[in-house]
């Protein structure tokens, strides 16, 4: 390969982070022939950190009334509540890592991998993912139980949107 060509290359895949990044994708995956023996295939992928739930503190008054404090506290579950309904914010929520098609079992008319109740191991595979034509298993982070599926058979699911909990 010529040093031309070798920077035309360099130039082209940045080409294609700089599109990634414009258009908020997490993945983009071309291939360039150039000759009968000579191609350029070229993935260009990124991941996104964790998403971090938001902390709220509530500012205490520097003299609370005796009377405000069942209120308070009458406040603090429903605060809770709040907070455990969303399954993205529950601590046993196992997200997907990509945009793909969810799938629950290895294949049409087979046993789902998992189920309400069920024990599962840490590595254990709770779910696929496809992407691009690739089934990515997704395993399970820790020992535990299986609480919910969040997602059905054949569902798409997006970067960081929660599958399953397992607590």
């Amino acid at each position: 390969m010529t040093n031309k060509s070798h920077e035309a290359d360099v130039a082209f895949i940045k080409a294609l982070a700089e599109l990634l990044r414009e258009n908020d994708l997490t993945e983009l995956q071309v291939k360039r022939d150039y000759a009968e023996d000579d191609s350029l295939n070229v993935r260009v992928s990124r991941q996104f950190p964790a998403p971090v739930a938001p902390v709220q503190v509530a500012a205490a008054p520097a003299v609370a009334p005796v009377a405000a404090a069942p209120a308070a506290v009458a406040a603090a579950p429903a605060a809770e509540a709040a907070v455990s309904d969303d399954p993205a914010n529950h601590p046993g929520a196992v997200t997907s890592p990509m945009v793909g098609t969810a799938y629950l079992a290895p294949e049409p008319g087979a046993s789902a991998f998992i189920s309400v109740g069920q024990q599962v191991n840490e590595g254990d595979t709770l779910l696929i993912v496809e992407a691009m034509k690739t089934m990515n298993h997704i395993p399970a982070p820790k020992a535990g139980t299986v609480k919910r599926i969040l997602v059905e058979d054949g569902a798409a699911v997006e970067f960081g949107s929660p599958l399953v909990i397992v607590e």
